[in-house]
C-alpha cells in the first residue's frame, strides 16, 4: 500500500511500485483528466506536477513519487498560476480537439511558477515537449502571455 498526496489530499493506493503514475491516477484513483498519449514521454499529454515540477506520468513509476506532492489537471485550478492558465485557455479559445490540453495547461502553469513573465523563448523551451496535433500553438502562446499578464 502506497500513500500519495494527490491534489492536496492523502490517497492510499494498492498498486505495484513499478506501475506508471498515469495508470494509478486513471485506473486506481479515477482521475481521468490526465490522458495517455504515446507512452514514451515524448508527447506531453500525460504531464502532471510532481514536487512542483512538470513530469510525464507515463514514465514515472508510482513508487518513485515518494513523499512529493502530485498535482493533476483536476487540482491545478486550485493554484494561482493554474487558475490563471485555465482562465486564459478559455479566453483565447485554445482547444480544438482538446486531447492534449491537460498536458499543455500543466506545462504552462509550471512555466509560470518558474518564470512569471516568460518571453517567447521561455515559452518555446517550456512547451517544446508538448505536442498538439491540431496545431493550436499560436493560441497556446497567446494564452500563456494572457495568464502571465493577469494580476496576482
Amino acid at each position: 500500500m502506497l500513500t500519495l498526496t494527490i491534489n492536496g489530499q492523502p490517497r492510499e493506493v494498492d498498486a505495484p511500485a513499478d506501475t506508471p503514475l498515469l495508470w494509478v491516477l486513471r485506473d486506481h484513483l479515477n482521475l481521468v483528466g490526465t490522458k495517455y498519449g504515446c507512452g514514451v514521454a515524448q508527447c506531453g499529454v500525460c504531464t502532471v506536477h510532481v514536487g512542483g515540477k512538470p513530469v510525464r506520468s507515463c514514465q514515472l513509476a508510482v513508487g518513485d513519487v515518494g513523499t512529493r506532492a502530485v498535482v493533476t489537471i483536476e487540482g491545478v485550478g486550485n493554484t494561482t498560476h493554474g487558475a490563471r492558465v485555465q482562465q486564459a485557455w478559455l479566453e483565447e479559445a485554445v482547444p480544438q480537439c482538446g486531447y492534449c490540453q491537460a498536458g499543455q495547461i500543466m506545462s504552462a502553469a509550471a512555466l509560470l511558477d518558474r518564470i512569471p513573465q516568460p518571453n517567447d523563448a521561455d515559452i518555446d523551451a517550456a512547451m517544446a515537449g508538448n505536442l498538439c496535433r491540431c496545431g493550436t500553438y499560436i493560441r497556446i502562446r497567446r494564452a500563456i502571455k494572457n495568464a502571465a499578464a493577469k494580476p496576482a
